[in-house]
């Protein structure tokens, strides 16, 4: 039998995390308890075997329900009293308690969370992280491309209250690299497509892809075309994917259509004939793998957008690494020129 003592910190109290943890320790035989510091943390003292307590400790840093870990804290110690249950220590009586808990909440979203709401995500790395590791360049993408990974983010960002995510997976510049390459990542695409149409229907997500629509392979337009209509009325969340998409062929895409269909040439009129109109510009642009440039992506939206360049690549960028991003957004004074 193993004891040990965690300080989490983050978006902790007031979301029914002790609650949300009483539940996994008692599921999985695990004893001791749960409780709020005056400072917005939470304390828990586990006692169990020793894999048990690994499980509870990867499933707190998951984040679970609305709450998020920004720092955690563990001290594996000796057992200095023994418990026979699981239990939520209160202070006080459940209505002070529960008081304390949401202003502290309050407290923590007033001091850090003002939440971007778009991001958009330049996934670098792909090549060198399969390199890095002895493996063939198409490893990397399958890496980066497995379901579960990517829909992971989402969820981590819908959680945090961003309504909006971007991710370029194919540039026009793209089109340079070898015919086997390009072969593997249109078939990851395809098979991303479709594992993500009934997700997006259950999770109520929209679907949009940003790019050219006349040299991709006709059934990955298709299946993008098919998930475009049915996903169409959703909102609660919008997903994008950037796919043979660079951003001067999209300004120069905007203004055949101006052209096109005589519009006068004006600020106003090229964002409305832009792939991303209907969708704010993105507040924050991440970019893995350590290159410090955006390379093209929306120019013209992103004047303004705070950056975020990160050194992991991509296939090891987890929600995690996307909290970490926001919450240096929320710390970030934005100015917009004045």
């Amino acid at each position: 039998m193993k004891e040990l003592e965690l300080i989490l910190k983050g978006r902790v109290q007031g979301v029914n995390f002790r609650k949300e943890v009483k539940r996994f320790a008692l599921d999985n035989g695990l004893n001791g308890f749960a409780e709020n510091l005056e400072d917005g943390s939470v304390r828990i003292l586990v006692q169990g075997e020793e894999n048990k307590i690994k499980e509870l400790v990867s499933w707190i840093k998951k984040g679970p329900g609305i709450s998020f870990i920004e720092d955690i804290n563990l001290n594996w110690r000796e057992i200095s009293e023994n418990y026979t249950s699981f239990f939520v220590k209160k202070k006080n009586n459940y209505f002070i308690d529960k008081f304390e808990a949401v202003r502290n909440l309050f407290k923590l979203n007033k001091k850090i969370m003002r939440v971007p709401v778009h991001v958009a995500i330049i996934p670098d790395g792909n090549r060198r992280w399969a390199r890095h590791r002895g493996k063939e360049d198409s490893d990397g993408h399958k890496k980066a491309a497995e379901f579960e990974s990517v829909f992971s983010l989402f969820r981590e960002a819908k959680k945090l209250g961003v309504k909006y995510i971007s991710i370029w997976g194919f540039s026009t510049e793209n089109w340079k690299r070898n015919e086997q390459e390009k072969e593997c990542l249109f078939n990851l695409f395809l098979r991303v497509i479709k594992e993500f149409e009934k997700e997006f229907k259950n999770e109520k997500i929209r679907f949009r892809h940003f790019g050219r629509k006349d040299r991709l392979p006709k059934d990955l337009i298709f299946e993008m075309r098919k998930l475009e209509k049915e996903t169409e009325k959703n909102s609660e969340f919008n997903v994008s994917f950037c796919l043979d998409y660079g951003g001067r062929d999209e300004i120069l895409r905007a203004v055949e259509k101006m052209i096109k269909t005589k519009k006068k040439i004006n600020e106003e009129n090229l964002e409305c004939c832009l792939d991303t109109h209907g969708i704010p510009d993105p507040d924050l642009i991440i970019r893995t793998s350590g290159e410090k440039r955006i390379s093209g992506l929306m120019p013209f939206q992103s004047v303004y957008s705070e950056l975020y360049f990160y050194k992991k690549y991509f296939p090891d960028f987890s929600p995690k690494d996307l909290r970490k991003a926001v919450l240096e957004f929320g710390k970030r004074k934005r100015r917009f020129g004045s």
